[in-house]
């Protein structure tokens, strides 16, 4: 008979100096040695996990080893680019600053978003502002829709059901913004022989919160095991800046300030890893919730969202196919 893994008090609890060890000691191994790389290129939000990330590659590496590079658009709160500066200093690494913004309009990035609101919202023109929303995981109905919130000149805010068009529209033209800052990521390695390190966490990684060939691309991923509550926990070890620290998770992508719990993971992330941990390792709704002070209800659905949010990973984490 199956028995029923024990549930601890603690799920997620890490040892920060053994596992700074396991990862710096796997990130030297693979820049110098697998990939034959002098060094590590990040991209850095101001956010937590390219925050740690960075960390960890100069701990690994040397700080004359790291390259850091800022990359806003037209829609990047100024925060990102502050607190990116406050990280490059505290590490003392080499930093560049690349406005995106005019890469974006090139392409019709823009337009092309304001072109798909306007399917749902035909008044929206200069001087609004967006950004697109999930319903919470026990707000939403057997499929959950996404809605567009529209703010207009003059502060008056309204929400709108997208349809189809609309919503692949705007997340079509919005994924230029991963994907060119990827681009210039990959430039900087280019010239300099550096690898490209990725910043997703488990949570992120498993769940498919990446764009594919924009930041879900990368040639290593360090802290894609790590859920996000360790990547927290990792953080107070390193000594990244407290403010960095205390900044919401956000998606930093609309016009609109946005967290990533409203555009895609519908609940916090505490209660995502602990979801996602219970569902790998075999915990029952009933206990997950009982240990953690959840409903089984909430435990349930997102063990049901998880499965399915994988199943559309599976495309994301595709490689590219070929005959053979």
């Amino acid at each position: 008979m199956k028995t029923q893994p024990t549930v601890s008090s603690d799920l997620l609890r890490l040892d920060p100096v053994a596992e700074t060890e396991r990862i710096t000691s796997w990130i030297r191994e693979t820049v110098f040695h697998k990939l034959r790389r002098k060094g590590a290129v990040i991209g850095v939000s101001g956010g937590i996990d390219s925050s740690v990330v960075a960390f960890l590659c100069e701990r690994a590496l040397g700080d004359d080893r790291i390259q850091l590079l800022f990359m806003p658009e037209a829609d990047s709160s100024p925060n990102s680019l502050r607190l990116g500066r406050i990280l490059a200093d505290t590490l003392n690494a080499k930093s560049v600053l690349e406005d995106i913004s005019p890469i974006l309009t090139g392409v019709r990035c823009y337009e092309r978003r304001d072109d798909a609101i306007r399917l749902v919202v035909p008044e929206y023109g200069s001087g609004y502002k967006s950004k697109i929303v999930l319903p919470g995981l026990l707000d939403a109905g057997r499929y959950a829709i996404f809605s567009v919130v529209v703010q207009s000149p003059d502060g008056e805010t309204k929400k709108v059901r997208l349809t189809p068009e609309a919503y692949l529209g705007i997340v079509a033209a919005t994924n230029f913004k991963q994907r060119v800052r990827k681009m210039i990521e990959y430039y900087y390695a280019d010239v300099l022989q550096y690898a490209v390190a990725g910043t997703p966490n488990l949570l992120e990684y498993d769940q498919g919160f990446f764009v594919k060939n924009g930041d879900g691309a990368a040639d290593f991923k360090p802290i894609a095991h790590l859920y996000k509550s360790q990547v927290y926990q990792l953080a107070a070890y390193l000594g990244v800046p407290d403010e960095i620290q205390r900044r919401p998770p956000t998606t930093d992508t609309y016009t609109l300030e946005q967290s990533q719990e409203e555009f895609y993971f519908t609940l916090p992330y505490e209660q995502m890893d602990l979801c996602l941990y219970g569902k790998d390792h075999g915990i029952s709704a009933a206990d997950l919730a009982h240990a953690e002070g959840l409903t089984e209800d909430l435990v349930e659905r997102a063990y049901q969202m998880i499965e399915s949010k994988r199943k559309v990973a599976k495309y994301l984490h595709a490689q590219s196919m070929t005959i053979d």
